[in-house]
């Protein structure tokens, strides 16, 4: 649901506020030369590289390389998105912002706003229940907490009966049908009665980035199951696309965040002087929190239970991290404790010794398949050497490839050369299209930055990519339609590829698409190219439209399928040219990239 503002406010925004000015209300900057440097907000250094540019009004860090403008500068300091930096800016130099909407969806909007304000109203509630209730107290403070902790994650309690909330709420005037959409009540099955969902819990309120209460966590205080029950999906709340506690970690988070698994390790590590903490609302991390981990912090470090789920858990939630180029670390505590019960017993200094200590993905993945398998047998031995040399083909570093395959040659007693063919044969067979040319812009540490176009594209090809887009970015339902079958990593012209990572992350994350937005991360060329697909209009309706889109798709499919053909047959030419620097059966690996080709072959005759 695009928000637009007038170009020109924006303008006169960013030329009233002075970007050493703005910059020096965050940081100290000292006069050097025609420039002003300071030490670099956004990573640790002890001498300045952080330059500002009065007469440019950009900032600049030699050492990091982050760079732009006053408005960006908002945006990574402050962890705001591009509206709302522009607001804060426009009200320091009292400009006051014509906002205005386009095809907003005003019922799905007035919905959240009342699930949120119901939220509210009773995360009040539930604390102030909490702080008149003994035995309740009683049960936190006996878990080590602190008032001022209490207070500081909005902790409460909800009373043990059937109505109580159900009735507050009626009387603060909410409908029924309003109540039962935030979650806080069930209705019977026999469809006549509501009862609440949250009894006789300690209650933890879910607050989003924005300070706005769209969801509770609820634990017993007793032996009743389920132990810790969340709020439903609702029109405010979706559990896989929030994490509980960035509402404070975020102001804290400038070198790191610690991902754990329950409310209670948050709240056990903020009060012991870590305040970076974030937990998945007892799910497995999802990729769209996975991208919100990233919208503050590339350092990540795994902090769950060190018992097998545990481990399993924090297996993939390295993988899915790595899918957004962030390299975690895992934190190791010993087995059977979780961060909550470990800092209580050991304190601070023993957990900042496993946080020093934290496993980086490969590290860690050895010791996870370690477990998994028996080096023992010569059948585990070879398993195991087969998963890491799966990983170890994508390392770039040779330095570092080596030192990990002598890692694996001294656990598993298998032959340096023999790890190295296994390498090199699977980062022959595996290499393809999207390897080479899609996910090497991802290794960008700039999000949205704008690589070069590796191909020239032909011109259905571009077409059919960009009339999809213009679609994305007007109509959410299309959206929809596609998710999960087609990527924006879909997109081969690199500038559609980044506009649509923009457009899925905010509808992944149920936020409106700021069209301003999108476009301060273009200029140039490039901006004129996204002028062109906002531009477009079309004349199909609904049916017709979903209908387009999945022939834009088939037409996409249909060229990348081409693309990868021809790059197949460049492999097989380079062997054919090159036998001599291929060790192990060339003629197999041949004829294994000839059967790619007619796989291919097929898919395209689907595809015309």
């Amino acid at each position: 649901m695009p928000y637009i503002l007038d170009e020109n406010i924006i303008r006169d925004i960013r030329e009233s506020n002075d970007i050493v000015d703005v910059i020096t209300e965050y940081i100290t900057l000292k006069h050097a030369g025609a420039n002003f440097i300071g030490l670099c907000p956004f990573h640790n250094e002890k001498t300045p590289s952080f330059s500002v540019s009065p007469s440019k009004q950009i900032y600049h860090c030699f050492g990091c390389g982050e760079g732009g403008d006053v408005i960006s500068f908002i945006m990574k300091y402050t962890n705001l998105d591009f509206i709302e930096a522009v607001k804060l800016l426009a009200n320091r130099v009292n400009i006051t912002i014509d906002e205005k909407e386009a095809n907003v969806d005003l019922k799905t909007k007035k919905d959240k706003e009342i699930a949120t304000n119901i939220n509210k109203e009773v995360a009040r509630y539930f604390h102030n229940n909490l702080l008149n209730d003994r035995s309740a107290l009683d049960y936190l403070y006996n878990r080590g907490l602190k008032e001022k902790t209490i207070r500081a994650y909005g902790i409460g309690y909800s009373r043990d009966s059937w109505d109580d909330v159900l009735s507050f709420l009626l009387n603060r005037g909410y409908s029924l049908e309003q109540i039962e959409k935030s979650g806080l009540v069930v209705k019977h099955s026999d469809g006549n009665r509501y009862y609440d969902r949250f009894r006789g819990r300690i209650m933890f309120p879910i607050i989003d980035t924005r300070g706005r209460v769209i969801g509770f966590g609820g634990r017993t205080t007793g032996n009743a199951q389920p132990k810790y029950l969340n709020s439903p999906d609702t029109s405010a709340f979706s559990k896989g696309n929030n994490l509980y506690g960035l509402n404070i970690a975020k102001k804290y988070c400038r070198n790191k965040i610690i991902l754990v698994e329950g409310y209670m390790d948050v709240i056990s590590l903020y009060q012991h002087g870590i305040n970076y903490c974030v937990a998945s609302l007892g799910t497995a991390l999802t990729p769209n929190q996975s991208k919100l981990l990233k919208r503050y912090s590339n350092d990540i470090y795994i902090c769950y239970d060190s018992d097998n789920a545990g481990l399993n858990a924090a297996s993939r939630a390295l993988d899915i991290l790595k899918e957004e180029k962030i390299e975690a670390k895992v934190i190791l505590l010993p087995e059977g404790k979780d961060p909550d019960e470990f800092v209580k017993e050991n304190g601070m200094d023993r957990f900042q010794y496993f946080l020093n200590n934290a496993y980086n993905y490969l590290d860690f993945k050895i010791l996870f398949y370690k477990k998994r398998y028996n080096l023992n047998t010569l059948e585990g031995k070879i398993d195991f050497t087969k998963e890491i040399s799966n990983m170890l083909k994508e390392v770039e570093s040779p330095i570092e490839r080596d030192a990990y395959i002598n890692k694996v040659s001294l656990e598993t007693n298998i032959s340096i050369e023999a790890i190295k063919e296994e390498i090199k044969q699977k980062g022959q067979i595996n290499s393809s299209i999207k390897d080479k040319y899609i996910n090497n812009n991802y290794r960008n540490t700039n999000k949205y930055n704008i690589l070069p176009v590796k191909y020239n594209l032909e011109p259905g090809h571009l077409m059919a990519e960009k009339n999809l887009l213009n679609f994305l970015i007007k109509d959410k339902k299309i959206y929809n339609h596609i998710k999960g079958r087609f990527l924006p990593s879909d997109f081969l012209d690199q500038v559609y590829r980044r506009v649509a990572e923009i457009i899925f992350d905010a509808y992944d994350n149920e936020e409106e698409i700021h069209l301003d937005r999108i476009i301060a991360y273009f200029e140039g060329e490039e901006l004129e190219k996204l002028k062109e697909v906002i531009n477009l209009e079309d004349d199909f309706d609904e049916d017709e439209k979903v209908k387009a889109a999945d022939d834009y798709i088939k037409k996409i499919n249909y060229y990348e399928l081409k693309i990868q053909k021809n790059d197949i047959k460049e492999q097989i030419a380079n062997i054919q040219n090159n036998k001599d620097s291929f060790k192990g059966d060339v003629e197999k690996l041949i004829r294994e990239l000839c059967l790619k080709i007619i796989e291919i072959d097929k898919e395209l005759k689907l595809h015309q």
